[in-house]
């Protein structure tokens, strides 16, 4: 029989979510209010041991503070995206510098919320970015043919020549979207609405920064791309 320290066995039906927080009152308030929520919750107090934690895997989302002991949020994404890690990561910070957030989601982060902020408005955020990272998806989707790629929407999966290139949640929604729109031009407000929500208060440079990123990812000439055309005066659009 368990004792009743024992932690009770994890259910496969919970996500796993990794809280990485120096703030005590913080990192607590979150972790109960998440467990309230139905998720199972892991909190390290500095960016070395949350970087352990997320390298291992099994988390489906990691929820980082920027300014932490040891190692800082922003190197602990770009380590992460080097090694290839694609766990969805929203950032947490004091400071709401439009660079700061640039920064963030640059490295790799799906959405970055300055404090203070809501728990509502973070539990909306969690959701939403699980969303994207198609946990809930269960529709089948035909494959996408494009030249040297192949976009898969079922597993979440990109492949150039027949090498997989990770991507992350974002990253893939972002060029669903453009994709699933035949061909058509979406604006950055278009996007930014499709793959954040209408609600979401992001910049249009946030949209600029992930096609560089794609393009850096998928095309063979990133600055003469195929596939992910820019429309001067407009948007973006899809190319097969």
């Amino acid at each position: 029989m368990a004792s009743p320290l024992d932690p009770a066995p994890l259910s496969k039906h919970k996500r796993r979510v990794l809280i990485v927080e120096d703030d005590e009152s913080i990192a607590l308030g979150l972790k109960l209010n998440l467990e309230a929520e139905g998720y199972w919750v892991e909190v390290a107090g500095d960016g070395d041991r949350g970087l352990g934690l997320a390298r291992a895997g099994g988390f489906d989302v990691l929820i980082l503070d920027v300014m932490l002991p040891k190692t800082n949020g922003f190197e602990v994404v770009r380590v992460l995206r080097e090694a290839g890690e694609t766990v969805p990561v929203i950032m947490l910070s004091a400071r709401g510098d439009e660079s700061d957030k640039v920064m963030g989601l640059e490295l790799g982060a799906e959405d970055y919320i300055t404090k203070p902020f809501g728990l509502a408005e973070l539990l909306a955020r969690v959701k939403a970015v699980l969303r994207r990272d198609g946990i809930t998806r269960s529709r089948v989707e035909p494959v996408v043919e494009a030249g040297e790629l192949l976009v898969n929407p079922n597993t979440r999966e990109v492949s150039r020549d027949g090498d997989v290139v990770a991507l992350t949640a974002t990253e893939f929604e972002i060029l669903w979207c453009l994709v699933e729109a035949g061909g058509q031009v979406l604006s950055r407000e278009q996007i930014l609405a499709k793959v954040w929500g209408p609600g979401h208060k992001g910049t249009l440079r946030t949209i600029d920064n992930f096609l560089l990123q794609l393009r850096n990812k998928l095309e063979r000439d990133p600055a003469l791309p195929d596939h992910l055309l820019t429309v001067r005066g407009v948007g973006y659009r899809f190319q097969r």
